[in-house]
């Protein structure tokens, strides 16, 4: 098992954030919390950046990625406006979750809210080989929908 070094990072009171917790023992994914002074209160299509309150130190040859919790996506419409955050891991400033309210209602993010994932993945970087041609396959350059519906 790696190990994920994290920074708590004191806000004006002096308070810490809460660490991110895995909620079951198959969780892929570490639930990140909402660390605010007050509630936010977003409006439809409004985006907002949500601090959580921790820094991270990814091992080497790791990636960690912000993702949408299923739920609050589904069900209050309320996901990630750039669809995943991307950290590396030479990133050592506060995790912002880049939040946008889909539906039709305000949505109110409070203090201590579960309002995202955080997934480390291992990477790998390539070196990139210039040729003419690539290897053919029987898809070849078919894209959205070649292989059909069923």
């Amino acid at each position: 098992m790696e190990t994920l070094k994290i920074q708590c990072i004191p806000d004006a009171k002096g308070r810490l954030a809460p660490l991110p917790a895995y909620q079951t023992p198959g969780s892929a994914a570490l639930d990140l919390r909402a660390f605010l002074p007050e509630p936010i209160v977003l409006q439809p299509m409004e985006r907002r950046a949500i601090p959580t309150g921790i820094a991270i130190e990814l091992p080497q040859g790791h990636c960690a990625m912000i993702l949408a919790r299923s739920g609050l996506a589904t069900k209050q419409g309320l996901t990630m406006a750039n669809g995943v955050g991307l950290i590396d891991s030479d990133y050592r400033g506060e995790l912002l979750c880049s939040v946008v309210n889909l539906s039709q209602q305000p949505f109110t993010i409070r203090d201590g809210d579960r309002i995202a994932q955080l997934l480390i993945l291992p990477i790998a970087r390539v070196e990139l080989l210039p040729c003419e041609a690539l290897t053919p396959t029987d898809r070849g350059a078919g894209g959205f929908g070649s292989t059909g519906r069923q």
